[in-house]
C-alpha cells in the first residue's frame, strides 16, 4: 500500500511586529472578501442604481477589486494548465493553440450575451449569477496574454535544461514545480501585471452592460465611472479615475513591486547582476518569522509531493491511470465536438435571418478596422520596444517608471476618452481618428510589458560580455538585445493584435453624456449589436473578426514565433 509522505511539524516562534502587522493584513483581505461576497446571495434587484455620492465610493471600489483578483486567480490558473498541457504534445498544441488564438481574437462584448444569460439561468433571480457573469467578463480580458506567455516561455527552454531534467528521471510534477515554473516566472509576472491593467480596462464593460431591453449594473468603480461618463458629469469621472489610481499605486507597492524583485532569482544567469530591483514590502517579508514558517511549511508539503508523485510514477499502475487518462480526454474531445456541432447548427440558423447589405457591411467594416489596428500597432511597437529594453535593462529606470506604466496602463482609456475627443473633434479628426488614439491606449501595454520582460530575462554574464567586447548602439540592437528580447516581443505582437481587436468595440462605439458617437467598423457592429440584441449581426462580426486576427497570428506571428523557438534560444 502506497504510504503519502505527509507530517505536520510543531512550529512555535516569538511574534514580532511585523508579524503582527502581516498577519493582521492577511486576516484584513480575508475579511474584505467575506464582507463583499456576502452581498452575492441577496436577489438581483430589477435595476440597481449607481450613487455618484463620493461616500459610496470606498465599497464600489472593494468590489471591483475583488472581482478582479478572482478573475486574476482563475487567469492564472487556467494560463498555466493551458500552457502545460498544449506543450505536453504536438497533438495537444496542433489543436489548443490555434483554439487559443480564436478565443484571445473573440471580444469580450462577444462573450457577453452567452454568459450573461448562462448565469442567470443557472442562478435565476441572483445577484451571484450576475456577479459571475462579471468575474468571467474580466477573465476573457486578462487570460489569454498569460496563457500566450507561459507557453511561449517553457517552448523556448533551453536544451539542455530539459536533457538534465531527461538524465535525471524527474517526474512531470518536479519538472513543473522545479524547471517549467522558474524558467516562466518572470515572463508570467510582467504578463500578469499586463492582464490585471486589462482586467481594469474592461472593467466599465463588465460591470455595467446593456443587452436588449435588459439593463445589468453591479455597485463597482468601474459602474461608477460609466454612469458618470453617461451623465457627462466629469467631476465624478474625476473622482472615480483619481480613486482607481490610487488603488492601483497601492496595488503596485504592495504586490507588483515585491513579486518583481522577488522574480529576478529566476533569471538564467551564471553571474550576479550588480543592481537588483528591490521593494521594501519583499525586504520586510523576509525578516518575518512569521512568513518564514509558512514558507518553510510550503516547501515540505512541495516536497512530500514531489515525493508521492515520483513513487506514483514508478508504480505499475501509473500506466494504467494513463491510459484512464487518455480515455477520459477523448470522452471529454467528443463532448465538446458535439457541443461545437450543436452551437454550429444554431449559428448557421442565424446566419440565414442576416440580409445581404448587412453581409457586406461586416467586410468593409472588417477592413476599416483592420487599417485602425495595423496602423495603433505600429505606433505601439515604434516607442514600446525602446521604453521597454531601456526598463527592463535599468533596474534603477525599473524602480521609478514601473509603477508609472503600471498605473497609465491600467486606467481605462473610455474614461479618459470622451475629453480627447471632444479635442480630437475641434481638431477635425473625429471618431475615426479618435479611435486609433484609443485603440492605441488598450494594446501598447501587451508589447511594453513583454518587452521588459525580455529584457530583464537577458543572462547578466551576456550584459557583461556585450560590454567587455565594446558592442555598443545598433550593433549591440543586433547582436544582444534584439535576439534576447525576440519571443517576448512576439508574443507581445500576438497578444496586442488581439488586444487592439478587443480594444475596437469600445474605441469605435463611444457613449458620453448620454449621447452615442460610432464610427464604421468591426467593433462598432459588435457594440451596436450587444445593444440592439441583433445576435445574428453580432455573431458573424465576431467570427470575422476572429477569422483576420487568426489569420494574421498565423501568415506572420507564428512564422515569426517559430523562427524565435529554433533560432533565439539560450542554447
Amino acid at each position: 500500500m502506497l504510504k503519502i509522505p505527509f507530517s505536520i511539524p510543531v512550529i512555535s516562534f516569538r511574534f514580532r511586529a511585523i508579524d503582527i502587522a502581516i498577519l493582521l493584513f492577511i486576516i484584513g483581505v480575508l475579511s474584505l472578501i467575506v464582507f463583499v461576497a456576502s452581498g452575492w446571495r441577496y436577489e438581483m434587484q430589477p435595476a440597481v442604481e449607481i450613487n455618484l455620492d463620493p461616500s459610496n465610493i470606498p465599497l464600489y471600489t472593494a468590489n471591483s477589486v475583488v472581482r478582479i483578483v478572482i478573475a486574476y486567480a482563475l487567469s492564472l490558473m487556467f494560463s498555466v494548465w493551458y500552457g502545460y498541457t498544449a506543450n505536453r504534445s504536438k497533438i495537444h498544441e496542433k489543436i489548443m493553440i490555434p483554439l487559443l488564438d480564436v478565443l484571445q481574437s473573440i471580444p469580450v462584448l462577444s462573450f457577453l450575451p452567452g454568459v450573461v444569460l448562462a448565469m442567470v439561468a443557472v442562478f435565476p433571480g441572483r445577484r451571484i449569477g450576475v456577479e459571475l457573469a462579471s468575474i468571467i467578463l474580466i477573465f476573457t480580458g486578462q487570460v489569454w496574454n498569460m496563457a500566450f506567455s507561459y507557453y511561449n516561455s517553457i517552448n523556448t527552454m533551453p536544451k539542455e535544461l530539459t536533457e538534465v531534467a531527461k538524465v535525471f528521471r524527474l517526474s512531470r510534477f518536479t519538472r513543473f514545480l522545479r524547471l517549467d515554473m522558474p524558467f516562466s516566472a518572470i515572463g508570467l509576472v510582467w504578463n500578469s501585471m499586463m492582464s490585471v491593467a486589462g482586467g481594469w480596462f474592461f472593467l466599465m464593460a463588465c460591470e455595467m452592460f446593456v443587452m436588449k431591453d435588459r439593463d445589468f449594473r453591479l455597485p463597482g468603480l468601474g459602474s461608477y465611472i460609466q454612469t458618470a461618463a453617461n451623465n457627462g458629469d466629469m467631476p465624478h469621472i474625476l473622482y472615480g479615475i483619481g480613486t482607481m489610481v490610487a488603488v492601483i499605486i497601492l496595488l503596485d507597492f504592495m504586490v507588483w513591486r515585491p513579486v518583481v524583485a522577488w522574480s529576478q532569482k529566476f533569471r538564467f544567469d551564471t553571474v550576479q547582476a550588480e543592481d537588483e530591483k528591490e521593494s521594501l514590502v519583499l525586504d520586510m517579508m523576509r525578516k518575518s518569522r512569521f512568513v518564514k514558517h509558512i514558507g518553510d511549511f510550503l516547501s515540505r508539503r512541495l516536497k512530500d509531493i514531489e515525493t508521492l508523485y515520483q513513487r506514483i510514477e514508478n508504480r505499475p499502475e501509473y500506466k494504467t491511470i494513463a491510459v484512464v487518462r487518455k480515455g477520459m480526454t477523448i470522452i471529454f474531445g467528443i463532448v465538446a465536438l458535439s457541443v461545437m456541432s450543436w452551437a454550429l447548427i444554431k449559428a448557421m440558423k442565424l446566419f440565414l435571418d442576416i440580409s445581404t447589405a448587412e453581409h457586406l457591411t461586416v467586410i468593409t467594416s472588417a477592413f476599416t478596422s483592420l487599417l485602425r489596428t495595423s496602423v495603433a500597432i505600429i505606433i505601439a511597437a515604434l516607442w514600446t520596444v525602446p521604453l521597454g529594453v531601456y526598463i527592463g535593462l535599468n533596474p534603477k529606470a525599473s524602480k521609478i517608471l514601473q509603477p508609472v506604466v503600471q498605473v497609465i496602463a491600467s486606467v481605462p482609456a473610455t474614461a479618459v476618452f470622451p475629453v480627447v475627443l471632444l479635442f480630437l473633434i475641434k481638431l477635425g479628426g473625429g471618431l475615426a481618428i479618435g479611435s486609433v488614439f484609443l485603440m492605441l491606449l488598450g494594446t501598447q501595454w501587451y508589447i511594453l510589458f513583454n518587452v521588459i520582460a525580455g529584457a530583464s530575462a537577458i543572462p547578466q554574464d551576456l550584459r557583461e560580455t556585450a560590454t567587455l567586447y565594446g558592442l555598443k548602439g545598433i550593433r549591440k540592437w543586433k547582436v544582444l538585445i534584439l535576439p534576447g528580447i525576440f519571443p517576448y516581443l512576439i508574443t507581445g505582437m500576438i497578444t496586442a493584435t488581439g488586444g487592439a481587436w478587443n480594444a475596437s468595440i469600445v474605441s469605435e462605439y463611444v457613449t458620453f453624456g448620454g449621447e452615442v458617437m460610432k464610427t464604421r467598423g468591426l467593433g462598432s457592429l459588435i457594440s451596436e449589436s450587444t445593444v440592439s440584441g441583433n445576435f445574428g449581426l453580432l455573431l458573424l462580426s465576431t467570427v470575422v473578426m476572429a477569422i483576420v486576427v487568426v489569420s494574421i497570428n498565423r501568415l506572420l506571428w507564428k512564422r515569426l514565433f517559430a523562427l524565435a523557438q529554433e533560432k533565439y534560444r539560450l542554447d
